[in-house]
């Protein structure tokens, strides 16, 4: 069965929308529901929608689009502050992290490279749960704030250094080679070409907003195609056309105006996840992916606590960004499934992986929104904008 594109959006968009609303009633992540969505009407359950190839390719420029803006957030002397301050704990609580998911793996019998890549996948924290339940005047005024955005950003760091790896995936040593030759270059002539050719535009055009937007997705998708032709990835292309550009005074209104489309694409993305989600593997990992949640979310509160207390932070804080950062990360799905779609592992570690991420979507979201100030509490002690 091959489904009219219009058939296909108005199941996954409407769909969507209708499991979106009972995420946000549950207060959970959004994440979750086009994964659900994806799982209940892919081809392993209800076959509304069978034509994944088609949503999956046209859901890749999402990922372009992610990388671009996490290049754009990249602003130096920020970064530079926030980092300071989270390095030694991201540090190693990320060795731990990658240790324990290794362990875990070996345990349940996967190969030394799935162990890796499992390991990988339980550094990461998701920056979407710990910023989206973190009520706004802390994020932006009080130093528990700080702190947790600075650790997010330096796993955002790793994250995209792990994605830009697994993305150069198979290639041998002249193609390596090449690569590390084109990448300087491309570098170079991003910047070059943002100094003398964009930023005269966007200071002489700054007041006409349809070409700002038409120009930021212009050079997002120009460079990832000269990313492209250099051997490069086209995601690796998007993050360096974002880093160019992140210094520009426009850089933030650039920002907010592609984040509607990214998000459109984003979704389109995790709902191929999902629907590539083989539900009769479950008896199979179903034991592993137990254990691995209740190890994530006991671990990963417990670690952060103590390497905070070990910087004299106080028991309190310690605890509350411990809770808020004691999930597993969305960039452990793009991991499972870039890990996957390069060969690096099996059905069953990538279908670990996900399951894993989503079941500790949900209880992390639960325990921080039943016990910690956040703008969703059910109580209303705990509820802060």
């Amino acid at each position: 069965m091959h489904e009219s594109l219009n058939q296909l959006f108005f199941f996954i968009f409407s769909g969507a929308a209708i499991l979106a609303t009972l995420a946000l009633f549950g207060r959970q992540p959004l994440i979750i529901a086009y994964i659900l969505l994806g799982v209940l009407i892919g081809p392993y359950s209800l076959q509304w929608v069978t034509d994944i190839e088609t949503i999956s390719s046209i859901s890749e420029i999402g990922i372009i689009f992610l990388l671009f803006l996490l290049g754009l957030d990249m602003q130096p002397k920020a970064l530079v502050k926030v980092l300071r301050q989270a390095t030694q704990s991201t540090i190693i609580s990320s060795i731990l992290f990658g240790i324990t998911g290794y362990s875990l793996g070996h345990i349940f019998g996967f190969s030394r490279l799935e162990n890796l890549i499992i390991g990988v996948s339980m550094i990461f924290s998701s920056t979407i749960i710990g910023i989206k339940l973190l009520p706004t005047t802390v994020l932006h005024h009080k130093h528990s704030g700080e702190l947790m955005v600075g650790m997010l950003l330096m796993q955002d760091f790793l994250a995209i250094i792990v994605l830009l790896l697994l993305m150069s995936g198979n290639v041998n040593v002249r193609e390596l080679t090449l690569t590390f030759l084109a990448l300087p270059l491309l570098i170079f002539g991003a910047f070059a070409i943002v100094r003398f050719l964009l930023l005269p535009l966007f200071t002489r055009f700054e007041q006409i907003g349809e070409y700002i937007f038409l120009i930021a997705i212009g050079w997002c998708l120009g460079t990832s195609e000269a990313a492209a032709q250099f051997g490069l990835s086209r995601e690796i292309g998007a993050f360096i056309a974002g880093i160019s550009i992140a210094t520009c005074p426009l850089s933030k209104h650039i920002a907010l105006s592609l984040k509607p489309l990214r998000d459109f694409f984003l979704v389109l993305f995790f709902f191929s996840l999902g629907s590539g989600f083989n539900i009769n593997l479950i008896p199979k990992i179903g034991l592993a992916v137990l254990f691995f949640t209740c190890i994530v979310l006991a671990i990963k509160p417990l670690t952060y606590f103590y390497l905070l207390r070990s910087q004299s932070e106080s028991p309190s804080l310690a605890w509350d960004i411990g809770f808020r950062l004691g999930q597993n990360s969305e960039f452990s799905l793009l991991i499972a499934y870039m890990a996957f779609n390069n060969n690096l592992i099996g059905t069953e570690a990538s279908h670990l992986i996900q399951a894993v991420a989503i079941m500790t979507f949900v209880f992390s979201s639960y325990i921080v929104v039943l016990k910690f100030p956040t703008p969703i509490a059910t109580d209303e002690r705990l509820r802060r904008d």
